[in-house]
């Protein structure tokens, strides 16, 4: 038997199958870890196993991209900050969000928040990716200044500061967790951060 009768005898192996929900994890990790601008077309395709042709085919744009990916985020990594609003006080979930958020921010796989990051070092060509990021901010706000609106209602809390203060607060320092993160800050930093934060909320004479 020949060579060539031999070889062409010998099964093909199967070219990997793409899977569009992997390499939609993996941009959505990358883009997490360096944002919007810092994520290159190439360090995306490297990530993602494939090429350009493949990306633009199935993802369109690197700005789809990462709207897609934005929306993973939302759905997966980010539901804490919406889950601990249905904690029976306010107080519970103010330190769910807060404390809670701690190990992931400091997690090398969890690089901060997802909306502060991608933001980050966005040139004037980024501006409609700015302003997705901005309304999945301004979503979050507005859940927990309902949340607090909520709690003062029920004579959780007082009256003033206003409830969209008061959530403006609690975010602000979410966000600050996760510059503070990526800048080397330790665990037991953000924690103290945490302690900090919460003792000037209006529930602290409670704890």
């Amino acid at each position: 038997m020949s060579s060539q009768a031999a070889n062409d005898r010998r099964p093909v192996g199967r070219p990997r199958e793409f899977d569009p929900e992997v390499a939609l994890e993996r941009a959505m990790r990358l883009f997490w870890a360096k944002g919007y601008e810092g994520a290159s077309l190439s360090d995306l395709t490297a990530a993602m196993g494939i090429n350009r042709a493949t990306m633009y085919a199935n993802f369109g744009s690197k700005e789809e991209l990462f709207r897609r990916a934005l929306d993973r985020y939302e759905n997966g990594a980010a539901a804490c900050g919406f889950t601990t609003l249905n904690r029976p006080t306010i107080k519970e979930a103010v330190e769910g969000l807060l404390y809670g958020s701690l190990e992931a921010l400091t997690a090398p796989e969890h690089p901060g928040c997802f909306t502060v990051v991608g933001a980050l070092a966005s040139s004037d060509e980024s501006e409609s990716v700015r302003q997705a990021l901005s309304e999945s901010r301004n979503e979050r706000l507005r859940a927990w200044t309902q949340r607090f609106e909520q709690a003062q209602a029920q004579g959780e809390i007082p009256a003033e500061p206003s409830a969209s203060a008061l959530a403006r607060y609690v975010l602000t320092v979410l966000h600050g967790m996760t510059v503070q993160a990526r800048g080397g800050a330790t665990l037991d930093e953000l924690r103290e951060m945490v302690d900090v934060a919460l003792g000037a909320l209006p529930f602290a004479s409670s704890r």
